[in-house]
């Protein structure tokens, strides 16, 4: 049996971040360098975020520059990792009796790509990529990340990604950065806080944790990739935060690790 993998989710943030050389990129850079190397990954991105669930099962996934406005060395961006249809179908199979869609059409979308091509720079490991069911309620979310957890041990890294604070309303989009709003950090804090319980109950119901939630959590897509990270956690796993920070004073982008 192949080593446990972990479960992470990167706070993927900017776009830029994926051409930036910065303290987010280079801890992404590390955690590559530290993970045992995976046989896949399974990545579920908040840019994937439709009326269905799927799963990429092309063997080439394209690159997809899901953004605009940014600078062309961006878009010349290229992630070339290869697919893996057997995984594709081991999802449906762990999922089942959930209708589980292949789909040959989407690839990598820049919350895959923008992290990936830092932790694992040279493309080699096969990804394939889940999407976020927008119909669903945040506890379907939690539930798949059950299901899924036993991927890592058979090899795949289990990787969510998206933003635990996301408020573009509030980002500072000039060169000058700022601190972080208050609400924000009050947020983080206290989801760390949770997490470190292993009760995660008020973070799938996140309502109940008030104005703070509301506008960390304006709206739940790049949120709900952290639940399937959370969901995959075994009893007593080591929970980490390897990377922190906030960007723009309401992005932040802390990475959770478990094991």
């Amino acid at each position: 049996m192949a080593q446990l993998l972990p479960a992470i989710f990167f706070g993927h943030g900017n776009p830029m971040n994926a051409v930036s050389h910065n303290q987010y990129t280079e801890a992404w850079q590390r955690i590559g360098r530290e993970t045992t190397k995976p046989n896949a990954i399974l990545s579920i991105s908040a840019h994937w975020y439709v009326a269905e669930t799927a799963v990429t099962a092309a063997t080439a996934p394209r690159t997809i520059h899901d953004f605009g406005g940014f600078p062309p060395e961006l878009f010349q961006v290229q992630y070339p990792a290869p697919g893996d249809p057997a995984l594709a179908r081991r999802v449906q199979q762990l999922l089942a009796p959930l209708d589980v869609k292949l789909d040959h059409s989407w690839g990598f979308d820049h919350g895959t790509w923008s992290v990936l091509r830092h932790v694992y720079p040279a493309a080699d490991i096969p990804v394939v990529q889940f999407s976020v069911d927008e119909t669903k309620p945040a506890s379907h979310h939690f539930e798949i990340g059950k299901k899924l957890a036993p991927l890592r041990e058979e090899g795949v890294l289990i990787a969510g990604s998206g933003n635990l604070v996301h408020n573009l309303h509030t980002y500072a989009w000039g060169r000058h950065s700022r601190d972080p709003y208050e609400w924000a950090v009050r947020f983080e804090s206290a989801a760390k806080n949770i997490m470190m319980t292993g009760d995660y109950e008020a973070l799938v119901n996140y309502d109940v944790l008030g104005s703070d939630a509301a506008l960390s959590i304006p709206t739940p897509d790049h949120y709900l990739p952290l639940l399937y990270v959370l969901g995959s956690r075994g009893s007593n796993e080591s929970i980490s935060f390897p990377v922190e920070g906030v960007d723009g004073g309401s992005i932040s982008m802390l990475a959770v690790q478990i094991g």
